[in-house]
């Protein structure tokens, strides 16, 4: 049987890029973006380096030309069709393919498509896409109509993005610089094909039946020869095995094929179960049987909603999976490069695994940034991290009043929730980042957009969208939002989700968060400053000063520094260096954040979810994230490992009462046991009181186990004296374990740890053994100019209690022995003295 299979050809690859009013050309690549070729070419230096950034916003303000040949043949011009297909422009482009003009483009966000049949010749094409500058378009409304209110701007961001359908941060971010890119940002390619093409396939997924789910296929097919016959045929693979196929007609280019799949298997979060992925495949073929075209998603068998529900809280803010109601942990995500065309799938796999690594089985996209690569997606499913994903709208306001701004919109939502909707790791469509949390009132002001414009866009428009093209999937209006009651009391803690900011922002210590009652933790955070290694990489000797122009210049809150070391100082000696600085925010930060979820997750049910503020950075900074730009975990990445295990033994002191509640919280599906010990000890490790108890904990739960009365020896030996140590041990593993201090750090006077490590190979790698004298808190290691991987880090130390740490992705010339020499091993005590 003949196939007339859909022709393709990709113009990726090599193009020439053209500062307009120049006529030198210098080698590009596509995808790519202006930035990234002019430095390949040596024409700029290192953006992120020092305040080069500075020297370089010259490029946003630039007009660029991209131009390339290609070749095409007879045979692919005598299909019916030939399309171009521009998976990502960036953004105002005007296309050129032999001179004739084929479009202009305005939406980086959208798929564009265009009929060039006729402008093609046989043998050498031209195509050029030329982009005109972003700031100066977006200047040019302003100055025509108004300026669009939004945070931030004249700080550490370029005004006028609202005005564009272009990633917000790259105007600049309080995390981020101010490089406005252009360019061929995703794939681009010609397509060509005959009488009919698949247009969309959206599945459709019916749980109701026990032991079997029913799929809905609908395909939509796109017909040149609007007479021809069609059919469609579905298969459905597990495993490469055929489980289910059926096929049908087309009619009026449309149909509904049902698959039944037996004994499913489930997906499920990180987890909570395994994450099974089902192999879709859509054939399209005409009267003949020759297949003209096919379609192939990877999907997941699970329902997925939004629960809301009125409770004795008031109503409920959780995600069930298979109608099984979970504790969402995770962070959100930025863009992972200010440059997004550098990212590789190993990127991205990377720090994906890492996510994973912590225990986290969810990941808020957030809506400053991208709706993220197809390969970002597929990992999650693989990984079973589920995406609360915000449409691209944040800390702004837009021109909802603007008719072809919606029109705009609506296809760019349309374009991604097709592209996105089948992957089972969806959970959530959100409208918007914080529009409600100030940026909207009752008329057009100077600060805030109207209700009116408001609800055109992100009550209407977007849920439309999604209620056509996703009804699977919930949709939430913005982040933070209260449903019920009062719309403009964004935090209640009722319902709903909540920014929570008052830590930080509202210098709140660290024990507010433990007054926190709310529904689900969607943002909050606390920065810290980036390892030594990572900070000598875009510094130079004299700026290693935290006060330093570059230190600030690679701050972007505004309050940044200041604020780090208002809580330092709160919490901990002053830092004797500059390196110890760095390493001792990073301490300061993961306490901050431990403080939070520990308390929250005791809080379950009455709160189901915690998203930190944020899991990585887009170049070196100082900043919110737990993993730093070049992949180097901080202090708190380690301790979200600690604090998002499954299982997690935590406790509460109460120093009035001289009391320490004790808490275990099970995100498991199944009820857990286990022996819960504690140790008492003063600053030296030596024993003042141990005790022990059988633990057992219902699936999904969290409750206070035992309280301990301390109350004796808190005033025999005095609270700068003590310090409380609790385990979780099931069988002989060590499941959970915490620490209790019963003042702030810098209060305890504590002695020399006597730090003794070794170094040695073992199946695994390398792995470095950590012995004290006498208790170490927070001790780490690290092997300067290494971008080493570690187990585990800034862990605490017990006499008598060695830990070992795995230590991975070295140099292959780096024995054991030359680690032994280079390795560094610190704690609290080494900050200050």
């Amino acid at each position: 049987m003949k196939e007339i299979l859909m022709e393709q050809k990709t113009l990726n690859g090599h193009w020439e890029l053209i500062q307009a009013g120049s006529d030198q050309p210098i080698p590009a690549s596509v995808p790519g973006c202006v930035h990234t070729d002019l430095l390949a070419a040596g024409l700029i230096e290192a953006p992120f380096y020092r305040d080069n950034e500075l020297r370089l916003l010259w490029i946003g303000e630039a007009d660029w030309l991209f131009r390339r040949t290609f070749t095409v043949d007879a045979a692919l011009l005598q299909h019916d069709a030939v399309r171009l297909r521009c998976h990502g422009l960036d953004t105002l482009a005007t296309i050129r393919l032999n001179g004739d003009i084929v479009a202009h483009t305005d939406n980086m966000y959208r798929t564009w498509e265009f009929d060039v049949r006729s402008c093609l010749q046989t043998g050498t094409n031209t195509l050029e896409i030329r982009f005109d500058s972003a700031l100066n378009y977006v200047h040019q409304r302003e100055r025509d109509e108004r300026v669009l209110p939004a945070w931030g701007v004249g700080q550490h961001k370029l005004d006028g993005g609202g005005w564009i359908r272009k990633q917000p941060s790259n105007f600049g971010w309080d995390w981020g610089p101010m490089l406005l890119t252009c360019g061929i940002w995703r794939d681009i390619e010609l397509v060509a094909y005959d009488t009919a093409r698949l247009q969309d396939v959206h599945v459709m997924q019916d749980h109701r039946t026990p032991g079997q789910v029913g799929l809905t296929v609908r395909a939509t097919a796109e017909q040149i020869q609007p007479s021809a016959s069609l059919s469609a045929t579905c298969t459905a693979r597990l495993n490469g095995e055929v489980v289910a196929e059926a096929s049908a007609p087309l009619v009026s280019g449309r149909v509904d094929v049902a698959l039944t799949i037996a004994d499913p298997q489930l997906w499920w979060p990180n987890e909570l179960g395994d994450q099974p992925l089902y192999d879709l495949s859509v054939q399209l073929s005409d009267a003949s049987g020759a297949t003209l075209d096919t379609q192939q998603q990877r999907i997941g068998l699970r329902t997925l909603r939004l629960d809301r529900h009125p409770d004795q809280w008031g109503e409920s803010f959780q995600f069930a999976v298979n109608g099984v109601p979970f504790f969402a942990k995770g962070a959100n995500w930025i863009p992972a490069d200010t440059f997004v065309t550098r990212l590789t799938a190993a990127d991205y796999r990377r720090l994906l695994d890492d996510t994973v690594g912590a225990h986290m089985n969810m990941l808020r996209v957030w809506g400053g940034g991208i709706y993220e690569d197809d390969v970002f997606y597929d990992l999650c499913d693989e990984l079973g991290i589920c995406i609360w994903q915000d449409f691209m709208f944040a800390c702004a306001t837009y021109p909802a009043f603007d008719e072809d701004f919606m029109t705009n919109v609506k296809a760019e939502a349309e374009d991604n929730v097709r592209r996105i909707r089948h992957h089972p790791s969806l959970a959530l469509w959100c409208g918007n980042n914080e529009l409600e949390q100030g940026l909207v009132g009752d008329t057009w002001t100077a600060t805030s957009m109207s209700w009116e414009d408001y609800s055109k866009l992100y009550d209407q428009l977007l849920p439309e969208v999604v209620a056509a093209l996703d009804p699977q999937t919930d949709y939430w209006p913005c982040s933070p939002h209260t449903p019920v009651g009062d719309r403009r009391d964004f935090n209640n803690p009722h319902s709903g989700d909540a920014h929570l900011w008052s830590v930080w922002h509202g210098r709140q210590p660290f024990e507010w968060y433990r007054t926190c009652e709310h529904r689900f933790n969607s943002e909050f955070g606390f920065q810290s400053f980036t390892e030594p290694d990572t900070t000598y990489a875009y510094t130079e000797p004299q700026d290693r000063n935290i006060t330093s122009f570059v230190m600030e210049h690679h701050q972007r809150s505004g309050i940044g520094n200041s604020t780090i070391i208002h809580y330092m100082l709160d919490w901990f000696r002053l830092p004797t260096s500059f390196d110890m600085t760095l390493w001792l925010s990073q301490v300061l930060q993961g306490m901050g954040i431990k403080y939070a979820v520990e308390h929250w997750r005791r809080a379950m049910p009455r709160g189901m979810g915690t998203l930190y503020w944020q899991i990585n950075d887009c170049w070196p900074v100082a900043s919110w994230s737990s993993i730093d730009f070049y992949g180097r975990w901080k202090a708190l990445h380690y301790m979200a490992r600690r604090f998002y295990q499954p299982l997690l033994l935590s406790a509460v002191e109460d120093l009035e009462q001289g009391t320490v509640d004790v808490h275990l919280t099970n995100d498991e599906r199944q009820a857990q046991t286990g022996e819960v010990r504690w140790l008492l000890t003063d600053l030296n490790g030596q024993m003042i009181e141990e005790g022990s108890l059988d633990a057992a904990i219902g699936a999904q739960e969290s409750q206070c186990i035992q309280t301990l009365d301390l109350s004796q020896p808190l005033a025999e030996h005095g609270a700068r004296n003590l310090l409380l140590w609790v385990w979780l041990v099931q069988g002989d593993a060590l499941v959970s374990s915490n620490f209790v201090s019963f003042v702030r750090p810098k209060h305890l006077e504590l002695p020399d740890p006597q730090i003794s490590l070794t170094v040695h190979d073992d199946e695994d790698g390398v792995v470095v053994r950590l012995e004290a004298q006498r208790p170490a808190l927070w001790a780490w290691i690290t092997i300067p100019g290494v971008v080493a991987r570690y187990s585990d880090n800034f862990v605490h130390l017990l006499p008598g209690q060695p830990v070992e740490i795995e230590v991975s992705n070295l140099p292959a010339d780096l024995t054991p022995e030359a680690i032994q020499s280079r390795i560094k091993a610190y704690s609290l005590v080494d900050t200050y003295v």
